[in-house]
């Protein structure tokens, strides 16, 4: 399960953050401040968003109603101390699928993930999606420019795919060595440099010589 946990309460967020990859098993992203629960749950796939209710730059009611104006269809889960019945209700119609209140154990947290994903709340990415004459696949995750596979290492298809989900976007490195290494991972920027290196080479080979393009300074970004 791949959760976005947005808590601005340092030694909770950690807690927590910790408790899930143990108990649960599960990949985690961690932010503080609302603008960020916002901007990741848009650039990734995550099963469930956790969003704490009071969070500088933007509580977790406001980035809760903002993803579901724009037709976001993943599961939220809202933590609070608020635990009056007209805070519950506020909740809930700002579009949370769930209302946990403050302090919790873990357990029941696990357990409130796992009723969410049982209801699949979680967006269906496309199976196939076209770019420019390529065909990717992400069930058997290759790539087809006509009968031809250009053949990518998982890391390559992996990059590939977050570039062609956030096409006319630039994604910092930062970025994307959170989304495909993990923000713990033991690599560095120079990596990411190095992967896309690859990948446009092989790239280059079906005259797509194009098609990644560098951001001087911050990232790489696929056009429209």
């Amino acid at each position: 399960m791949n959760i976005l946990l947005a808590e601005d309460d340092l030694q909770l967020g950690e807690l927590i953050s910790f408790m899930l990859k143990k108990k649960g098993g599960y990949k985690v992203d961690w932010v503080t401040e609302g603008d960020d629960a916002y901007e990741y749950a848009k650039a990734s796939h995550y099963d469930v968003l956790i969003l704490d209710w009071m969070m500088p730059n933007g509580d977790g009611i406001s980035v809760c109603q903002k993803l579901r104006s724009e037709r976001y269809s993943g599961a939220i889960l809202m933590l609070t101390a608020k635990d009056t019945v007209e805070d519950r209700i506020n909740g809930l119609d700002a579009g949370a699928d769930d209302y946990l209140i403050k302090p919790f154990e873990i357990d029941e947290l696990l357990a409130r993930l796992r009723a969410l994903t049982r209801r699949n709340y979680a967006p269906i990415l496309e199976e196939q999606i076209s770019i420019r004459g390529l065909i990717i696949n992400r069930t058997s995750q290759t790539v087809l420019q006509g009968e031809e596979e250009i053949q990518l290492s998982p890391r390559e298809f992996q990059l590939l795919d977050l570039l062609v989900k956030n096409k006319g976007q630039v994604l910092p490195r930062e970025v994307i060595l959170d989304r495909i290494w993990g923000i713990d991972a033991d690599v560095s920027t120079k990596t990411i440099d190095a992967t896309i290196k690859l990948l446009r080479k092989k790239l280059d080979a079906f005259g797509k010589q194009d098609l990644l393009q560098s951001i001087r300074g911050v990232g790489y970004k696929i056009e429209n």
